[in-house]
This record gives structure tokens, C-alpha cells and sequence, in this order.
């Protein structure tokens, strides 16, 4: 997770109310940000016990982010290069406090284990990580 939050980020903190922080609280706050879609996204971030969490949710909306929508808030708080996971645990962990929220997690002091990228689809030449020739 970046050191802090970047200049747009920071001008997007909710200051006031139930989840106001201050640049004082670093990555820690909640902050609503216009996505990629033109919707706002109500966003609630922490860097604590050993893991970076970011949550995310439409605001005033009755759906789930998108893709192309974590994939922005991804950019927000973590560098290009920064793997960052969904993550679906066992059932009987299951935890829902709001039916539309999607979070995106990284432990702070390992690596998350990834398969080969040709297991994910085959690269072409538009991607970042196409075959060499």
C-alpha cells in the first residue's frame, strides 16, 4: 500500500461524520471518490494488523462495483506492481455486512502466492506480459 494517500486521494477524505479521519490517519479513512464510471464510490481503507484493506461501495447505487471500478480504487492506494486480492473464504467464515461492499486485501509482510499468468488466459500483444519472440 503507498505510504500515503496521493493529492486527489487526500482531497476525497471525509472529514466530518460517523467516518470522518484526518491526513493524520494516513491510509486510514473513509473516502468518496468519483470511479471511472461517474459513479461515487464510498470507500473505507485501514493498514492495520498486518494486512492492507480497502472496501468499496457505490454510493447510492444497488449494485456491486465493477471490475474496471477496483481496478481504479487498486490504483488509488497501491503501487502498479502491488499484487491485491479478492478474496472468497471458507463459508463458515462468511461475514456480510452490506450486500454491494467488495474489499480488496494484501498482507503487509508476505507475498500472496500467484499461479503462472498463462494459467489465467493466453497473453497478446496487448498485454503487459506477452510472450517474448
Amino acid at each position: 500500500m503507498r505510504k500515503k494517500p496521493g493529492i486527489k486521494l487526500e482531497a476525497a477524505r471525509i472529514r466530518d461524520g460517523k467516518y470522518a479521519s484526518t491526513h493524520h490517519q494516513g491510509n486510514n479513512g473513509a473516502f468518496l471518490v468519483k470511479g471511472p464510471r461517474r459513479a461515487w464510490l464510498l470507500i473505507i481503507a485501514s493498514d492495520s494488523a498486518g494486512w492492507d484493506h480497502v472496501s468499496v461501495r457505490v454510493h447510492k447505487q444497488n449494485r456491486c462495483p465493477r471490475w474496471d471500478e477496483m481496478a481504479f480504487v487498486k490504483t488509488l492506494f497501491w503501487d502498479d506492481e502491488e499484487e491485491v486480492m479478492q478474496l472468497h473464504p471458507r463459508q463458515s467464515q462468511y461475514v456480510n455486512n452490506h450486500p454491494y461492499v467488495l474489499h480488496l486485501w494484501r498482507p503487509q509482510n508476505r507475498e500472496i502466492p500467484l499461479p503462472p499468468f498463462t494459467m489465467v488466459g493466453i497473453p497478446t500483444e496487448h498485454d503487459a506480459r506477452r510472450p517474448t519472440e
